[in-house]
């Protein structure tokens, strides 16, 4: 059995097949998604795709994207929203200086924001971080310090610092189709470095789609594939990925009630 720990079900290229993309993660084994929400005008979106499916939880919060053309938020906020019982996880949130679509001051307020709302309501934070390494682990840093939160880093394609980073305030990583690209190298050293109990699998579908479905749109089902590279580099059976992953997933999710 597998889990995608991360995926994007309410965007426009699943809504006229939705039940197909379901059904055909089942298929290959995957039984459990995270819907993950980008923007807080939007969550209404990602809510009604959960409703509908028993095996489907979301998260409620703000892409370092859209962190400027978005409210600015409280933890209050943040927590209000996070009242249903399909809401297991705040994010994503966090900072993205690679395109640098809203200024860096106002992701990284927000990203904080989201910490403390993930702090005081115990639900884990899930963070988006590219080309920001000093900054993010500056941030994951203090921010420990003011108080124990849990999360982890999605789709990780940051440095091996970062990783240990994250590894040593007891956050985990979650491994996306990157880890199947060819030039993805550096990736593959810190999957095969990194505990095995620190790691979760996703898609970030519809993007990112591992070898060999590149230039498709990424679904939930083609989790596996991602699996299957992270079974080859650290020398694991398939299934041996398969239960680690999925017991990472519920050990830090503990609100994903099945």
């Amino acid at each position: 059995m597998f889990v995608d720990s991360h995926c994007h079900l309410d965007f426009p290229e699943f809504a006229d097949d939705l039940d197909g993309i379901v059904a055909r993660a089942d298929e290959a084994g995957v039984k459990y998604m995270l819907s993950i929400c980008t923007q807080l005008t939007k969550f209404d979106k990602v809510l009604a795709v959960v409703r509908r499916y028993d095996n489907i939880f979301c998260t409620v919060g703000i892409h370092p994207h859209n962190a400027e053309e978005e409210s600015e938020v409280t933890p209050e906020d943040l927590i209000g929203l996070a009242d249903h019982h399909k809401v297991i996880g705040f994010g994503e949130t966090g900072l993205d200086y690679h395109y640098n679509k809203s200024v860096s001051d106002i992701q990284k307020r927000q990203f904080r924001s989201h910490i403390e709302a993930s702090r005081e309501l115990g639900l884990p934070l899930i963070v988006h971080t590219r080309d920001a390494d000093e900054d993010m682990a500056s941030i994951l840093k203090e921010e420990t310090k003011k108080g124990i939160f849990s999360g982890l880093l999605h789709c990780f394609s940051s440095s091996r610092a970062l990783a240990e980073t994250a590894i040593d305030l007891g956050l985990y990583l979650s491994i996306s189709g990157i880890v199947t690209f060819k030039k993805a190298d550096e990736l593959r050293d810190i999957v095969k470095y990194a505990p095995l109990d620190r790691l979760l699998i996703e898609t970030d579908a519809p993007y990112l789609a591992p070898v060999p479905m590149r230039g498709k749109v990424n679904e939930p089902a083609f989790v596996h594939y991602t699996a299957e590279k992270v079974a080859e580099i650290k020398g694991l059976s398939i299934e041996d990925v398969a239960h680690a992953t999925t017991n990472n997933f519920f050990t830090l999710f503990t609100e994903a009630k099945v």
